[in-house]
């Protein structure tokens, strides 16, 4: 992707609804990259991802147990490496075990361990905006995984993406 595709909400549930629509070019094995400081709706935006893949039971931060799976129509494996020291410990994360054809990967503060992640990704970068909930998401592509899915990526961006808009 030579651009960023821009998504601008305002709420949490904006957020979520971004992450829904994304659900739509998700596909099995996919691997989505969550970038952004603390509080930024890393864990809302796996949430609405979740929801949209059909997961029923609650999404939360994995940030002490760094791993967790949900089950829907299509597996969700919820990491978080925040608190990884070292790089090296991403292999006890079995990272290329969970990148099947039956589940999609999220992992929080992925951008940490980029260097060592496996084939392509789409990352999402998410940022504060000027009021208290307003989030800009950013989506780019790496390597060639997401290459056939850039047109639904920038269609998410248009004016009739119910993921958000103008805050």
């Amino acid at each position: 992707m030579t651009s960023v595709v821009s998504i601008s909400t305002c709420s949490a549930e904006q957020t979520i609804a971004a992450a829904g629509a994304l659900a739509g070019a998700v596909r099995p094995g996919d691997l989505i990259v969550l970038c952004g400081d603390l509080g930024a709706g890393k864990t809302a935006f796996t949430q609405g991802l979740g929801r949209a893949l059909g997961v029923t039971t609650p999404i939360t931060s994995p940030t002490f147990t760094l791993a967790n799976r949900y089950e829907g129509d299509l597996v969700v494996n919820h990491l978080d490496v925040y608190r990884l020291a070292h790089i090296d410990e991403v292999r006890d994360l079995g990272l290329h075990e969970l990148l099947d054809d039956k589940s999609v990967t999220v992992i929080e503060w992925g951008d940490a361990i980029a260097g060592v992640l496996p084939g392509g990704y789409l990352e999402v970068r998410i940022t504060l905006g000027d009021g208290s909930d307003d989030r800009v998401l950013e989506f780019r592509t790496v390597g060639e995984e997401w290459t056939d899915r850039e047109a639904a990526l920038s269609n998410m961006a248009g004016p009739a993406s119910d993921g958000g808009g103008t805050c």
